[in-house]
Parts: C-alpha cells; structure tokens; sequence
C-alpha cells in the first residue's frame, strides 16, 4: 500500500473556495486542508477574509464557488453529517443573555445531542473555572467570563474540528495562558483540527504548526512559524505580519 492511500482523511479540505458581492472578490479562491490534530492559524488585517472564510466553513455564509468538505461530507449537501462534530468560539458573538450560564450550556449540549449532559456542564465548569457564576445570567458577566464561557460551549460535544476566532480576547495573561493549554489538551485527547484566527502572534507561535497568511483574500503565504521567521528573515511573527501587510518581503518593499 502506498504512502499516499494510507494516508490519513482531512478533517478539512477546502478547494477553489470563494466569495464576492457583486463585483467586489472578498476571499479567494482559496485551496488548503486541515490534517487530523493539526493547528493552523488563519491571519490577515482587518478586511483580509478571515471570519468570511470561517464562516463559510461553519455553513453560515454562502461561498460564490468552490467546495468545503468536513469529514469527507460535502457542506454545501451534507453539512448536518458533520456539524455534530465541530464547533466555534468566538468572544464576539453573544450567547443569550437572559439565560444563565449553565441553562446556555444545557440548551447548546442538547442541540449537539451530548449524552449525560450535566456531568459534562460540571466538567468544565472545573476545567474553566466557571463554577462562581455557573447559575449566573450571562448577560451579567465580565468580558472575560464570557470569553470563558464561549470556549466551554466551543467544547461541550467534544468537536474534532474547532474554529476560533480571537479566542483569548478580553482574557488577563494568566487566564489567556490557561485556555491555551485547555485548548492544547483538547486537541491532542481528540485528535482535533483547529483553525485559529488571531491577532495575538504570541498565541499563534505557541498553539500553531502551521499559518495561512491572508492579505485581501488571497492566500499568500502557507508554512510553519519556523520557515516563516527564515524567509522573511524577521524574529517573531508579528514582524512577518507587518511585512505581508505591508507589501514587504525580508523587510523590503515590493
């Protein structure tokens, strides 16, 4: 048996994925996939396409063209084969703020059919740190427990492919640094893909063994931390950002 056929299935592949409105190209066509277990961070500037593509992915945003295939499943036809299996995080989109904080856990785990939901709830109220204002409305919490709490709904069906975008915002270094390692342990007792959008670069250099850079929709840029830092002869990727963003390569300008 070759190499290629005992390789493992993408938890994502996405080919020739697109969106424009009108006359006006917003993302792509991109072409990438996601390896079991891999973390990949998805960076760009405000307007590069960034939560376009992701939502896209999500099935939430039609693409213009191209396909996106989770689990092998087709998500233009088959999306409801997979969507049981990954999840989103992001600080920017509000859970119910009437609800408490474990009714929103509650109602989220039975959308996903968790089985044994409220151990699940306890669990990561330890795990996260949320047992303080478990039976709390969410609405009243602090920015930071909110973010908390987004993360701990990202993780109540135990997703293969996690999509987060900005996942530590509105978190204090020390809390940042505990979700990150949640996050870690997440995917390596699952096996799961992560895309990650984010402008904390510290945060991608730790979580990520590859980064995709985005400038205006277009991909143009795919490799590892490491091989980024060489070619772009900088120290850190941050430096690697200002130069994409800037039309600079080696610290040139094009």
């Amino acid at each position: 048996m070759s190499s290629l056929s005992s390789a493992p299935r993408p938890t994502l592949s996405v080919q020739g994925l697109a969106k424009s409105y009108g006359n006006r190209n917003v993302v792509g066509p991109l072409d990438f996939s996601l390896a079991p277990g891999s973390v990949t961070g998805l960076l760009g500037g405000n307007g590069a396409g960034k939560t376009t593509t992701i939502g896209m992915i999500m099935g939430l945003i039609e693409p213009s063209a191209g396909s996106i295939r989770v689990f092998g499943h087709d998500m233009a036809r088959d999306r409801y084969s997979a969507l049981g299996r990954m999840n989103f995080e992001s600080p920017y989109v509000d859970l119910p703020h009437r609800l408490t904080v474990r009714q929103n856990l509650r109602v989220f785990g039975l959308l996903y059919d968790v089985p044994d939901i409220e151990p699940k709830i306890e669990e990561l109220a330890d795990a996260l740190a949320l047992r303080d204002f478990l039976d709390r409305q969410t609405g009243k919490l602090s920015a930071g427990q909110k973010t908390r709490v987004s993360i701990a709904k990202a993780l109540i069906n135990d997703p293969q492919l996690l999509l987060l975008d900005e996942p530590t915002a509105s978190l204090d270094p020390d809390t940042a640094d505990w979700v990150r390692s949640r996050l870690e342990t997440h995917r390596h007792t699952h096996n799961c893909a992560i895309l990650l959008a984010s402008h904390n670069m510290g945060e991608v250099e730790r979580l990520c063994d590859r980064v995709l850079m985005l400038k205006q929709g277009v991909l143009v840029d795919d490799d590892s931390p490491s091989n980024l830092l060489a070619r772009y002869g900088r120290d850190n990727l941050e430096e690697v950002f200002l130069d994409v963003a800037r039309g600079r390569v080696g610290g040139v300008s094009e």
